[in-house]
């Protein structure tokens, strides 16, 4: 039997923290491609001398160099990506990473004839959406160069799974949250920015009414989906990964607050905001995955909370 070896593209990042160990108890072996600008060196060491994870720094930019590198693997795991605010920022690099690296993995993948490949995509495909919960057969209308090359890599997908009968399945992450993210992205900056002024003793400052809402999903019940997807007897369609459930800003606040056990009020900052609200249909996830969130929003905050102590 050929052993099972997995293309971790983006592999030295936050999600792919959690989702390694289970591949690994899984039976997987692991070869990460990242180009580190980003990636924690220091648990990718730890990966590494499991002796089942190794290390390529590479660039997705860069057909060759991803050609070279996704050989011998059987199964294919693309993270990497620039993220929403960085490519309304950069257009040009957002456009170059995301487009031109996703085709590189995807023929790759395909020439190289690996069983399976599983894209983060993500729910910002959606765009604002014009009812709850958001359904994969509902209207996309991408609406930054970041969430329109996630939508262009489920149709590129498409196209070589026509051409060479790529088996791919695309997940489209809400939001994810979960203990060792970085602070960048602009929905858990949210998180980290309420704790960090709790822990101050300040009260959070919420925008608006604080309506606006999202889709908390912890990472380590994604991280499970990403890795039922590897194996998932149905493929070659888009997947959400949430949990049903919209949590407003201003709910936010207050599980927070009860979390960190601050004596505080949010504050409200009186201004026109942009409400959007955010909540997964999961039974597709369900139908094809076999895979249901398991961490409630209130224990998965506490939980976040008590890893910042």
């Amino acid at each position: 039997m050929t052993e099972h070896k997995v293309f971790f593209t983006g592999g030295a990042g936050f999600i792919a923290a959690h989702t390694i160990p289970l591949l690994l108890e899984r039976g997987y072996a692991v070869r990460i491609f990242d180009n580190m600008t980003r990636g924690d060196r220091e648990r990718v060491g730890e990966f590494v001398a499991t002796g089942r994870v190794e290390l390529v720094e590479g660039d997705v930019r860069y057909g060759g160099a991803v050609r070279e590198a996704i050989r011998g693997c059987t199964h294919v795991i693309h993270f990497a990506t620039v993220s929403i605010n960085k490519s309304i920022a950069d257009p040009h690099e957002s456009i170059d990473i995301n487009m031109t690296g996703n085709h590189n993995v995807f023929a790759a993948a395909a020439a190289e004839g690996v069983r399976r490949l599983v894209f983060a995509s993500s729910a910002s495909v959606y765009g604002e959406p014009e009812k709850l919960p958001m359904h994969e057969d509902d209207p996309l209308r991408p609406l930054t160069p970041y969430c329109i090359s996630k939508r262009a890599g489920e149709d590129l997908l498409g196209f070589y799974e026509r051409r060479h009968g790529l088996s791919w399945l695309a997940l489209r992450f809400f939001n994810v949250y979960g203990p060792g993210q970085k602070i960048e992205a602009y929905y858990t900056s949210v998180i980290n920015h309420f704790i960090q002024r709790l822990r101050a003793g300040r009260p959070p400052v919420i925008d608006g009414r604080g309506e606006q809402s999202m889709d908390f999903v912890h990472v380590t019940d994604l991280a499970k989906a990403v890795v039922l997807a590897l194996a998932s007897s149905r493929a070659n369609l888009p997947v959400n990964i949430g949990t049903g459930i919209d949590t407003s800003i201003a709910t936010l606040a207050k599980i927070l607050i009860e979390a960190v056990g601050a004596d505080v009020e949010p504050e409200f900052n009186p201004r026109e905001v942009l409400v959007s609200r955010r909540a997964a249909d999961v039974a597709r996830a369900r139908e094809v995955l076999g895979w249901e969130p398991s961490i409630p929003v209130e224990q998965g905050m506490r939980e976040l909370v008590e890893s910042y102590r």
